[in-house]
């Protein structure tokens, strides 16, 4: 099922006000990637991108063109390693939002 626009608008406006948000968003994403929920990683991921910088300035800092970048984030991309992580360090600096992995 798509995300409707009011969803999308409503995650925009959390995560602009409310960095605990966008700690928890990105947090997430990272924990379903390490997890092994590929899908839920790339879908909470996308979602942290289009809430916070956006693929157009994300795609110049990483060097990859935004299509490209939406494409390895949609349901069916099957991003490398080196990207995702090369996007996971982009996004902490752009969004001042920093991860830390610890053995639990």
């Amino acid at each position: 099922m798509a995300l409707t626009r009011d969803f999308k608008e409503t995650i925009k406006a959390r995560a602009e006000s409310d960095l605990a948000f966008r700690t928890a968003l990105l947090t997430e994403a990272v924990e379903a990637l390490l997890g092994g929920d590929v899908a839920t990683g790339k879908a909470v991921l996308r979602d942290y991108i289009n809430a916070t910088v956006g693929f157009e300035e994300l795609a110049e800092e990483v060097g990859t063109p935004p299509k490209s970048l939406m494409r390895m984030f949609s349901k069916a991309g099957n991003p490398r390693a080196d990207n995702v992580f090369s996007v996971i360090r982009h996004l902490q600096s752009l969004t001042g939002v920093h991860l830390a992995v610890r053995a639990a």
